[in-house]
């Protein structure tokens, strides 16, 4: 596209669509945001759509969740585009139209299907935990390969790949799909490593959130980027790290040391006895860490410690020095 569109209608409303919605507005086009679903982002918990969509509309976006494309027409010069919304037609005027409702696979016209090279029902090549398919002198990576549709997954893929197709006569490495870290580069950003609360429920999972609002961190304060929150999902009465939601400023950058903690094992007291410095976005992490120690805190404990220190403070001490007694 060499011409900026005056009016643009972007179709889906997942990371790709909102952040092309939103990069398109910030430039000045007129955008329309359509989303079949009731929730931008679906994939994430409400609360964190809830503030994505504010951002968009704060960039002037107009979001219809809930509507259904039906078809399009060409009137002259006008082109539109039919919606269905709670059994009501809704229609929206566009020069251009941008398709954000998925990818495949870009798998034909390589010769692939000539030499028998499997594919999945999904259109992607078929690999095993080495990123071999069926000829094991050919390997794929990225969006050919999946799960992810991710620059970084295929850059972590790739170095699997490339080792064991050096190495693989005396060693292979299975590669680790465990802990992938995505973000959303909307404004605010939305990242996200391991579960959130919408798939804990679905999985039946018992656990407890540590929430932390950004809008207390003194460096997004001074920063003007004093908004979002950190969520962390551990299992309850444990600080072992299921997965953490950020939304923010530089959420991506935040989302790391969860990232890393969770690649090892590390849970949120680790974190919290780590040192931070100050002022930094980086306390943010920290700070979500002392919420879930503050609200696992040992009140038996603790209580006994009250009673022992009201104890001290009340006994009279005999610093072993002598009584001066003054006689008139």
């Amino acid at each position: 596209m060499e011409d900026q569109p005056k009016k643009l209608l972007v179709l889906g409303g997942g990371p790709i669509g909102s952040e092309l919605a939103q990069s398109f507005a910030r430039l000045g086009t007129d955008v329309t945001l359509v989303e079949m679903a009731d929730q931008l982002l679906i994939r994430e918990d409400a609360d964190a759509a809830e503030l994505v969509v504010k951002g968009l509309k704060e960039d002037g976006v107009n979001i219809l969740l809930g509507h259904k494309a039906t078809r399009f027409e060409k009137d002259g010069d006008v082109q539109r585009a039919y919606l269905e919304h709670n059994g009501e037609e809704v229609v929206v005027e566009f020069d251009h139209v941008m398709l954000a409702l998925g990818r495949v696979a870009n798998t034909k016209g390589f010769g692939l299907e000539d030499i028998g090279v499997e594919l999945t029902e999904r259109g992607t090549v078929k690999v095993n935990e080495y990123l071999q398919s069926n000829y094991p002198n050919i390997f794929a990576v990225g969006d050919v390969a999946g799960p992810f549709q991710l620059t970084h997954a295929a850059g972590h893929q790739a170095w699997y790949a490339a080792v064991n197709a050096l190495f693989g006569d005396f060693k292979k490495f299975k590669a680790d799909h465990s802990v992938m870290p995505a973000a959303t580069y909307t404004a605010p950003e939305v990242a996200r490593v391991g579960i959130n609360e919408k798939e804990a429920i679905a999985q039946g999972i018992e656990y407890e959130v540590a929430h932390y609002g950004i809008d207390d961190l003194d460096r997004a304060i001074a920063d003007g980027e004093d908004h979002g929150f950190i969520k962390v999902i551990t299992p309850k009465g444990k600080d072992k790290i299921l997965g953490a939601t950020i939304v923010g400023s530089h959420a991506g950058d935040l989302l790391a040391e969860f990232t890393l903690a969770m690649r090892h094992g590390l849970g949120l007291n680790k974190i919290l006895g780590t040192v931070h410095p100050y002022p930094t976005m980086s306390e943010a992490t920290k700070y979500t860490a002392g919420v879930w120690k503050q609200n696992n805190a040992p009140q038996g404990l603790l209580a006994w410690v009250e009673k022992f220190h009201a104890w001290m403070r009340n006994e009279p001490k005999n610093n072993g020095s002598q009584t001066m007694i003054k006689e008139d």
